[in-house]
């Protein structure tokens, strides 16, 4: 079992930037891939981003250069660093983990995985 527990959300106006933590405990060695995926009321699930065990990196289109995820592995802990946020950035941020490597379908890795409660950003004009 792993356990996955996000902190850093909060209320931003557009254009600032938050960063998000997520602690990770339980069967951590098994984590081979770890990210963050959102969901908006009333949409779907969105891939945020991954990290493998690799060290590799990958991002949706709509984060790309401006997200970016990092871990600390002593601290068996995972950051989503998001700048120049955007109103479309509102949802509920999740953090997640797959004990298989992330490869080309990261994103649905980390929605069939361990996942935590989520973290609320709101990001307003």
């Amino acid at each position: 079992q792993v356990q996955l527990v996000e902190s850093g959300g909060g209320s931003v106006q557009a254009g600032e930037s938050l960063r998000l933590s997520c602690a990770a405990s339980g069967y951590t060695s098994n984590n081979n891939c770890m990210g963050w995926f959102r969901q908006a009321p009333g949409k779907g699930r969105e891939g945020v981003g991954a990290i493998d065990s690799d060290g590799d990196t990958m991002y949706g289109d709509s984060v790309k250069g401006r997200f970016t995820i990092s871990q600390d592995s002593a601290k068996n802990t995972l950051y989503l660093q998001m700048n120049s946020l955007k109103p479309e950035d509102t949802a509920m941020y999740y953090c997640a983990a797959h004990r298989e490597k992330c490869g080309i379908n990261w994103y649905w890795r980390l929605f069939v995985g361990y996942k935590g409660q989520g973290t609320q950003v709101t990001v307003s004009s």
